[in-house]
């Protein structure tokens, strides 16, 4: 697929099932986005026989595999259904849902989950398997969330902190320009944060905080503009108590919101740091999240 200077080449699409609702929407979600990308869409049902295989009898080892395939077939033919010529292929994978998926995406494909899963076995929630794949994915991943109609707002947001979520605002400008949308750019500083720095431009330890915040939201702006010319950009800045707040507001005028992917590592693995965490819970529209070059670091709104 051809790209703008700067921007992004997508790859292929790959959607986990499990048989909940909110998996056959992100299903149909995909199809959606394989389509706008003229690319395949590749449906994953992680049964995790193999991690299970002791405690299940033949006869539960052959109805997870017929109840998993019949399912891809299902999902396969709906999202067929929904776009005639698009590619779709499908598979059953003995491993469990997140290591299914990540191994699926490779380097380069985009993953979509739904935003909570079904319970009993396969318990593929946010909370859980979705939590885990977003917090270790290496590549796109969207959550979809938000209205199974959509809302229609021809808008994609990106949330912006500095001049290094540049290739994250890239892909958001690539989704805005497959959907003939516009592009909000949204930095919001924390209130804390900005007394914080005051108190230390006070002391003469950090003076041009708020010059610099403003000017690293103005550079991603006009970096974008350029390289996506035909592509009306918007930027705005916002202070608040809380970051997660105003974007998760925002998100209710968005078709789709674009973030860097922040992860943390703790005593219990890598996980999402607070705001992305906030947003994959509760924003109004589909999350994606993209790794950030920097993202070993500690997130610390």
């Amino acid at each position: 697929m051809e790209s703008n200077r700067g921007g992004p080449v997508l790859g292929s699409v790959i959607v986990g099932v499990d048989g909940s609702e909110p998996a056959r929407w992100a299903a149909l979600w995909a199809s959606d986005e394989a389509a706008r990308r003229r690319c395949p869409l590749h449906i994953v049902f992680g049964s995790d026989i193999d991690g299970r295989v002791l405690d299940l009898s033949d006869e539960d080892l052959e109805r997870i595999s017929t109840e998993g395939r019949e399912l891809l077939e299902g999902t396969a033919q709906a999202a067929q259904a929904r776009h005639p010529a698009l590619s779709v292929t499908t598979e059953f994978s003995r491993s469990g849902p997140a290591m299914s998926l990540r191994r699926a995406a490779s380097s380069s494909g985009t993953l979509v989950v739904g935003h909570r899963g079904p319970g009993g076995f396969s318990a593929l929630t946010l909370g859980s398997v979705g939590l885990k794949v977003a917090a270790e994915a290496r590549t796109p991943l969207v959550v979809v969330r938000g209205s199974e109609e959509g809302a229609g707002h021809d808008v994609v947001l990106a949330g912006v902190r500095d001049e290094r979520d540049l290739d994250c605002v890239r892909h958001a400008a690539r989704a805005a320009e497959l959907r003939k949308a516009s592009l909000r750019l949204l930095r919001v500083r924390s209130v804390l944060q900005s007394v914080g720095s005051a108190v230390r431009e006070l002391k003469g330890l950090n003076e041009g905080v708020g010059h610099h915040a403003q000017s690293s939201l103005a550079f991603v702006a006009e970096q974008i503009r350029d390289e996506f010319p035909s592509l009306t950009v918007q930027a705005d800045s916002e202070e608040s108590v809380s970051v997660a707040g105003v974007l998760v507001e925002a998100s209710r005028h968005a078709d789709l919101l674009v973030i860097g992917g922040h992860r943390k590592t703790g005593n219990i693995g890598r996980t999402l740091g607070r705001v992305t965490h906030s947003l994959v819970h509760h924003a109004h529209c589909p999350v994606e999240l993209i790794p950030r070059s920097d993202e070993s670091r500690s997130e610390a709104s």
